[in-house]
């Protein structure tokens, strides 16, 4: 897109400005796809999107804000991201609460948005530097889970997360929001192929344990016999049915969480934190 000046002055940007119309198209996968951009939204997502604009980061991120829509009241409260975000160089257009909320696919918008270059990093960058711990999500579907397992991961200290199969797309709106910020913080890869991303993960040095709800040996017993010492790649499956057969054939351990109570099981996310923490610690 063409750059204007980082202040936008006049009447503020409505649903039908032209600009707004052209990012509106970023809530579909194919036109994220095609322009390499896509939206992510709320105020901490643009803050972490802005605080990182073209500067050297600690994991390797290329992170590019093409502009910043905000509406008045988004622009009054966050007053910090529109000044960061100007003093950048990155353009930043009020908008109508209508027009954000067009660029928006939530019941509640939050009045702030950012365009944002596609952060794509291949698997061998991720193995490349020695990782200790990854996230490798296997044909997870749900966006709010494949979101908040990125954020598990940056916060338990993650090298990166491998979307493998047919997992959703990192850009989704719902994923970008899930991760709140964390997506500008840890590398994430696609993986098209799991078992060849396990294979490579192997190669590069980590054990690789699978999640299963079924396993005979549950974290407690791999915790208190030191399995989690080693570099690890966790995988978690898909949220109906688990991890495929031939992929939790490839892991060289199969671990279940201990359920102490009465429940039946746990969300995806909540296990992928439980497992990421426990290897956390273990390499403390």
């Amino acid at each position: 897109m063409a750059t204007p000046s980082p202040t936008q002055p006049g009447q503020p940007l409505t649903e039908r400005s032209a600009r707004v119309a052209s990012s509106r198209k970023l809530l579909r996968r194919a036109a994220r796809t095609r322009e390499g951009a896509f939206l992510a939204e709320g105020p901490q997502a643009v803050r972490e999107a802005v605080a990182f604009h073209g500067r050297a980061h600690p994991r390797g991120l290329r992170v590019h804000v093409d502009e910043v829509y905000a509406d008045p009241q988004a622009s009054d409260r966050h007053a910090d991201i529109r000044r960061n975000a100007v003093a950048a160089g990155i353009p930043v257009h009020q908008a109508t609460a209508k027009a954000l909320a067009s660029l928006s696919d939530s019941v509640t918008p939050q009045g702030i948005v950012a365009r944002c270059a596609v952060l794509d990093v291949p698997i061998a960058d991720v193995l490349a530097n020695g990782p200790r711990l990854l996230a490798v999500p296997v044909d997870v579907r749900d966006p709010g889970n494949a979101g908040t397992i990125a954020r598990c991961a940056d916060a338990a200290g993650a090298d990166g997360v491998v979307l493998a199969g047919e997992s959703v797309d990192l850009y989704n709106p719902k994923t970008v929001r899930a991760s709140v910020g964390s997506i500008f913080h840890i590398p994430a890869a696609r993986a098209a192929d799991p078992a060849a991303a396990v294979n490579a993960i192997r190669d590069a040095g980590l054990q690789v344990i699978a999640t299963e709800g079924e396993a005979d040996l549950d974290l407690d017993e791999l915790i208190d016999r030191g399995g989690l010492t080693p570099p690890t790649a966790w995988l978690f499956g898909n949220e109906a049915h688990g991890l495929p057969d031939e992929i939790a054939e490839l892991a060289d351990v199969r671990v279940r969480i201990p359920i102490r109570g009465l429940a039946e099981s746990l969300n995806l996310s909540t296990a992928a934190a439980i497992c990421l923490f426990a290897s956390a610690r273990a390499h403390r």
